[in-house]
Parts: C-alpha cells; structure tokens; sequence
C-alpha cells in the first residue's frame, strides 16, 4: 500500500513539472527554437501518461501516511522532480554531461541558483525559462503546489507540507490545509506577476521579466544574463528586485493577516521585528563602508541593499563583485550566510527565528546566573514560548553545522581551497548561490569535480527540506518497524 500511495504522489509531482513545460515550451515556439521541442515535449507527454494511467489504476484506493512514509514520499518527491526538471537540459544538448543537467535541475528547484553554465546567454530563451521556473516551483514547494491543486491529498496533506515547509514551527493560516496552500500559491503569483509588470516598466522584455520574476519570488538567482541583474545597469530594475527580494524573505503567512487586516498578528511578530532589524543595520554599516568606493550615499545605498537581500534572503542575484569590496563589506555579508530569510518564506539557510530563538535562551540563561532559582522561558510574538522549540533549534544547528563541515571536506578533497571548501559548504547548505573565493559571484561550479557535484545535490536538497525530511534516511532506526 505505500509503495501505491508513494507512485500515485510522486506521479501526480512530475504531471505538475510536465504541464509546467508548457511555459518554457510557449517561448520556445514563439522565438522558434525548434531544437529543444522535442526535448519539453516528449517528457512532459510521457509524465502525463504516466499520472494517467497510475490515476485510474489506484482512483479507489483510499491512502494513510505514517510519519515515516511522509518523510519518504516528500523526500523521493523532491528527487523525482529533480530528475525530471534535467530532462529538458540534457536532451536539448544544453548540458551535455547529464552529472551537470541534474545538478542544474536541482539547483534550481531548491532555489540555491549554483550555475555549473559559463555562458547562459548563449542558452535558448526556453532553457533560460526553464531553469528561472524551477526556482519558481521549488520556492513555495513543489509538494504544497500539489496539496493546493489536489484534494485527493487532503488525507496527511497537513504532515506532507510540514515535512517541506521550513521554520522550526509549522501551522495553518485556515482551519484546511488545502485552503492555507491554496491561498499561500496565490498570494505567490500574485507578486510574481506584479514583479514581472514592474520590471517591463523598467525595460525589460516580457521573458526576461518573467523569467526574473520567477527567480526572485524563489530566491533562486538564476538570471538571463552572465553579468546576473548587473546587465541590464538599471536603477529601477535594481530597486524593483530589491523590494521583491525582501518580500520573498518574509513569512508568506504574515501577507495573508495583511489581507484580512490582523495588523496586530505583524506588528507583534518576533521574527518579522529581527528581519527589518537585521536588513536595516547591514545596509546601513554596508553603506558606510563603500562611500569610498562609490563616492556617493544613493549609488552605496544602491549597491549595498541589493547585495544584502540578495545574500540574507538567499536568491543570489548580483549587481557587483562584492570580493572586490573593502575586507569589511565582505565581513558582513559573510555573516549574512549564517542566517537566511524567514520561516514560512520561499528563503533557505538557518532562519531568523532560530538566531531569535538561540538570542532569547542565551538572556535566560544569563538571568539564570544571577537567579539560579528564578523560572525564565522565551517569548515569542507577544507570548510565552515552550521549551520544545529551543531544543528543536538546537538540534537543528547542531546537525547543519554538521552538514556544513562535511560538504566541506567533500570540497577540499575536490582540491577546492580551504576558503572556497567552506562558503561553498554554506552557500550549498543555505541554498544560498554564491559564495568567496573561487565561488565567487564572478565565477560558476562548473569547475568542481563530478563527484563533489553529486554531493553538492544531496546537500542542497537537504538544505531545502531542512535537513532531517532527508538526513532521517541514515539513522537505523528509521528503518525499523516499519
């Protein structure tokens, strides 16, 4: 029965990724790119089919997931569309080392925005669509897409979206799951179609637009152009991109009690409050430091808000090579790696809430110094918090960092060097995109070795699903009573 429930599931993700070729193929028509028709269509058909017939075949069975089961199936999801998403790549002869089209693929559903691609302007308009779609599909979740467009998944459709969502919390903003996905999908496009009419406004051509609104929404990166937003050397599109970058970095929950006017539900979140804070003194301190660069408060201003939200949020993008800013500038950015967005938001790394969560146990423990008597918990949005969640957040860096110093190694023994090893480790992890040194925003993964790339894939996925949905795979007893 699980093996039923895990192909119907898994048939349903890649239906959605085959549909999904029709936007990238639409471009390809248009512009007449007539040398990767076959390459969108030919799997996209093959997927439908496939959902078709498993459909039909199991449309009687009624499905419980275990726990367990959810990690599996959310999981293989995620590698299953993985592997789709390459095909695409691979068989248009776009990339023609299928290790680079899957790595690519899986680049971009978890919206890390590594390149392994030296010239991506020399890529067909579709592919270039492709690769900026899949940071749209992977920024909200490929799986919430799934529980938003299907009620058949209603049944464990609350556990198969909390072992994607990240956050160390996880709730609905309505009494059904199905209508919290569906209104979080919503409130997604919605920017992203705002962006992209922004961004036209701005100069852009709709593709271009489109593409790019795609890649922010998901704080993916992948861009059009080699030189990333820094191509198009445009104010206005460098100000649109900044604000869509830190919308995108918000709880996508928090959008919602601004529809329904629960003002007080913002105003009093904790993580919302470490956000802005977080962003307006790095952007500032940034600002400073590059007066002597750029001569000039608005163009520093600029530089420095872009390179922030690009980097806190994990989409990133660039407009400057930020290795060749003062050592200070690249002090703060370097921390920026160690943080991510927001829970509940289409960014990767830790997350502001756990440095919230790590920053209020550290003042108790202090108070307990003093008071060693004294009972001090946590208070989170106004109230007080359990003690359930410090240890969920310590857990949680304790294993990342984990993560972080073993890609590392897997690095250096890819004779990356020390400095390159580690941001790239961060960067992979915190699907974050670019990092220091010979993984630079200058540069690509293009010259990693092949067997650091297939574990560069397994360290981004873990990133997206927040580690344990994967990692839980290698601990014995998982695998026990089942």
């Amino acid at each position: 029965m699980f093996f039923i429930t895990c192909l119907k599931i898994i048939s349903v993700i890649l239906a959605i990724v085959g549909v999904s070729f029709s936007i990238p193929l639409a471009v390809a028509f248009y512009y007449g790119e007539s040398s990767v028709y076959l390459s969108f269509i030919v799997p996209g058909a093959i997927s439908i089919v496939l959902f078709a017939v498993i459909f039909l075949c199991t449309r009687r069975i009624k499905f419980h997931l275990s726990i367990k089961q959810t990690f599996a199936v959310v999981a293989l999801s995620w590698i299953a569309a993985s592997f789709m998403g390459s095909f695409p790549l691979y068989f248009s002869g776009c990339y023609p080392e299928y290790t680079n089209a899957f790595f690519e693929s899986v680049s971009g559903f978890t919206t890390t925005g590594c390149t392994v691609c030296n010239d991506v302007e020399s890529l067909p308009r579709s592919i270039n669509m492709w690769r900026c779609l899949t940071h749209w599909l992977g920024g909200m979740g490929i799986v919430t897409l799934t529980v938003a467009l299907l009620p058949l998944l209603g049944v464990g459709g609350f556990q198969l979206i909390k072992a994607e969502t990240t956050g160390p919390e996880k709730g609905k903003v309505t009494a059904r799951i199905t209508t919290t996905a569906k209104i979080l999908w919503l409130i997604y496009a919605g920017f992203t179609l705002l962006e992209t009419l922004l961004l036209m406004a701005c100069g852009m051509d709709f593709v271009e637009a489109l593409s790019h609104g795609f890649s922010t929404l998901g704080t993916g990166g992948f861009s059009t152009r080699n030189s990333s937003i820094g191509a198009f050397n445009s104010v206005g599109i460098d100000v649109v991109i900044t604000v869509f970058m830190f919308i995108a970095g918000v709880n996508f929950s928090l959008f919602f009690y601004l529809i329904t006017r629960k003002f007080q539900d913002i105003f009093t979140n904790s993580e919302f409050k470490a956000y802005l804070l977080i962003v307006f003194v790095t952007v500032l301190v940034i600002t400073f430091f590059l007066l002597p660069v750029y001569h000039s408060f608005g163009t520093s201003l600029r530089y420095s808000a872009f390179q922030v939200m690009a980097l806190v949020t994990t989409t990133g993008f660039g407009t400057a090579d930020y290795i060749l800013w003062p050592a200070a500038t690249q002090f703060f950015l370097f921390i920026l790696f160690f943080i991510g967005g927001s829970s509940g938001s289409t960014s990767g790394g830790v997350k502001v809430i756990r440095w919230v969560v790590l920053g209020k146990q550290l003042g108790n423990e202090t108070k307990k110094m003093l008071h060693p008597h004294g009972v001090f918990t946590i208070r989170l949005n106004g109230k007080p918090g359990r003690d359930d969640i410090v240890f969920n957040v310590t857990s949680f860096m304790f294993l990342y960092l984990i993560l972080v110093m073993i890609t590392t190694f897997f690095g250096c023994l890819g004779n990356l060097d020390l400095t390159t090893s580690f941001t790239g480790a961060l960067s992979i992890v915190g699907n974050v995109g670019p990092a220091f040194g010979n993984l630079g925003p200058s540069n690509n993964f293009s010259m990693v070795p092949e067997f650091v790339k297939w574990w560069y894939c397994f360290a981004m996925i873990a990133g997206r699903l927040e580690l344990y949905t994967l990692v839980i795979f290698f601990v014995p007893s998982f695998w026990k009573n089942r």
